[in-house]
């Protein structure tokens, strides 16, 4: 069967799909990739008292620093007497060695709220800021006091002083700085890319050599089944996802109804009872919703795949991982199939479709891994422990409180916020969510964690059925 499979084939659209999808990426991925938010951000939120009313004559100036490359944005706590004032503030970040402005913007008093927080319009992220020294300069053109508004300052824990009209404060203003820090990965990216593709051509040559010498390899083991049971493997996806619905009036449009039902019940629920505050509710919970679903019905279909097919293995040869890997791939029509509701509600809620939406496949595929690594293990338990189908009812309704579904993560207190950096549906979720939501590519890190979850769950997992596979029919 070597012989049958085109490696030559096989290598030009391997090595043509990650030029592709490498140059894509970086493009799409955009600034999330190469700039990520930095610790040295600064925040004085402890209103103590306010400045007083800030008028033509009035000059505020607040000295800082940073210890980050980047400012992304500045906020100012405002309070406008309670009233709608008229006139204009004048805010000009300086860098007080070279006395040049890098940053000037006029703030209409009229569109600001009482006792609120005020962001500048900082559009373009300031640059090269690290270590040197800034003020923040405000001044006005309002002459009637009974236009002016005014700023809160907080307690100084940092020693930067704020001058009012040239006198010294003993506070600071009660102002944000968020800063940002330029990503290695981001920075070197073309380099990794050019790396990949050399180590991709190798491996690619050194699967041809072992092919012409007929000489055992992995990779050329996992090909020619994957050619070889292709037929088999496609039948019992069929099986599988048409014996689900079988006898059922609606079908296959409970894949559309079912999240759809879902969502509506717990929309209801976590916006009306519980007061929801989280943007745009209706993707935030289905987005989740449909992903765990998935998880939840692939594992499930898995932890039975060898103990319903016993009749199969005992009687024909068939590598018997193709068992749990045809239920795991049959949710997966499932999940596309409810990606259309997803897609639906996205539209009715207006939210905002961006490129980055082209990178929700990475976690879809990542949970797809990580689901086939479990379906392994489940399935491996099950033939030895029957148990493992009620134990595991309980472990995936933990699993599914323990995800953030419909409520939002900073609900979770810090000492139990371990939990979610080790579950891995949070990652996959989080990480699809953000390309629907925001609208951008979530940081680099977030690729490597659903990156390092599915793979090694699918590595451990197919350890472990590996090693058991062979006690299998003693045991059915």
């Amino acid at each position: 069967m070597k012989g049958k499979i085109n490696i030559k084939k096989i290598s030009i659209i391997l090595t043509t799909f990650y030029l592709i999808v490498g140059t894509l990426f970086y493009f799409i991925g955009g600034e999330q990739l190469r700039i990520g938010k930095s610790n040295s951000s600064l925040s004085y939120q402890i209103v103590d008292s306010p400045v007083g009313e800030i008028l033509n004559n009035t000059k505020i100036e607040q000295d800082f620093s940073v210890n980050a490359d980047i400012i992304n944005g500045i906020s100012l706590k405002v309070a406008t007497y309670a009233r709608i004032n008229k006139g204009n503030l004048f805010v000009n970040l300086i860098d007080k060695q070279s006395g040049s402005s890098l940053f000037n913007q006029v703030v209409d008093v009229s569109n600001l709220k009482d006792n609120s927080d005020f962001f500048l319009n900082i559009k373009d992220r300031i640059n090269g800021v690290k270590g040197k020294e800034l003020a923040l300069i405000i001044t006005s053109d309002i002459s009637d006091s009974n236009n002016s508004v005014t700023l809160y300052t907080a307690k100084d824990t940092n020693n930067f002083p704020l001058y009012i009209n040239g006198k010294l404060n003993q506070n600071n203003l009660s102002f944000s700085v968020e800063c940002g820090e330029k990503l290695w990965f981001g920075e070197y990216y073309w380099f990794i890319f050019v790396a990949g593709l050399l180590l991709l051509i190798t491996y690619i040559i050194n699967l041809m050599l072992k092919q012409k010498n007929e000489k055992q390899s992995l990779s050329l083991n996992i090909i020619t089944a994957f050619v070889k049971y292709k037929f088999l493997l496609r039948q019992l996806v069929e099986r599988d996802f048409k014996t689900k619905y079988k006898r059922s009036v609606l079908g296959i449009l409970w894949s559309f109804f079912n999240p759809l039902l879902t969502m509506l019940v717990q929309y209801i629920v976590f916006s009306t009872v519980f007061k929801s505050d989280i943007p745009n509710f209706p993707v935030y919970l289905l987005s989740g919703v449909v992903v765990f679903n998935f998880f939840s019905e692939a594992c499930g279909m898995g932890l039975m795949s060898i103990i319903g097919n016993a009749s199969l293995i005992t009687k024909v040869y068939v590598p018997k991982y193709i068992y749990p890997i045809s239920r795991v791939f049959s949710s997966v029509i499932n999940l596309l199939l409810s990606l259309i509701p997803l897609l639906f509600v996205m539209l009715i809620t207006g939210t905002k479709i961006t490129f980055s939406i082209l990178l929700m496949p990475f976690g879809l595929i990542c949970t797809l891994l990580f689901c086939i690594g479990m379906a392994f293990i489940l399935s491996s338990a099950m033939v030895f422990f029957r148990d493992t189908q009620f134990l595991w009812n309980v472990v995936s309704l933990l699993w599914m409180y323990a995800t953030p579904l419909f409520y939002p993560e900073t609900i979770i207190p810090d000492k139990f916020s371990f939990i979610l950096k080790i579950n891995p549906m949070y990652h996959f979720i989080r990480f699809i969510r953000i390309t629907i939501l925001q609208g951008v590519s979530p940081e680099p890190i977030a690729y490597l964690y659903c990156i390092v979850f599915s793979l090694a769950t699918l590595l451990i997992g197919a350890l472990v059925f590996k090693k058991t596979q062979d006690k299998f029919v003693l045991n059915l």
